[in-house]
């Protein structure tokens, strides 16, 4: 079993920065697709970054355009998500995911999946 435990989130401006971790305990995360997913109230969830097991490939939302950027660091087990210029469109519950291959998590075909950190962005 496999417990993910997402932290960073909080309230922003409009324009600032937040970086998401995501700790993986239970199983080394090394080999699989790892992916970060975000749900606004009233709204279904949605894929906002994802990478293959090697880090060699990185998929990202529509709506990303290049202001995040996926990471991890497999000695911590920790998967990150940097956002920049934050926009209040961002607000949402972020969660991290753990799946078998990047395909498996653009399709939300997760294995396993965190609670959520709140990012609240105003204007």
């Amino acid at each position: 079993q496999v417990h993910l435990a997402e932290s960073g989130g909080g309230l922003a401006q409009a324009g600032d920065s937040l970086e998401l971790s995501c700790v993986a305990f239970g199983r080394s995360f090394a080999n699989y697709g790892l992916g970060w997913f975000r749900q606004a109230p009233g709204k279904d969830r949605e894929f906002v970054a994802g990478m293959n097991w090697s880090g060699s490939v990185k998929r990202y939302g529509d709506f990303v355009k290049g202001r995040f950027t996926i990471s991890k660091d497999n000695d911590k087990n920790t998967l990150y998500l940097r956002m920049n210029n934050l926009k209040p469109e961002d607000t949402a519950v972020y969660s991290c995911a753990v799946g078998d291959d990047l395909q498996s998590i653009k399709a939300a075909r997760a294995n396993y999946w965190g609670q959520g950190t709140q990012v609240v962005v105003s204007s």
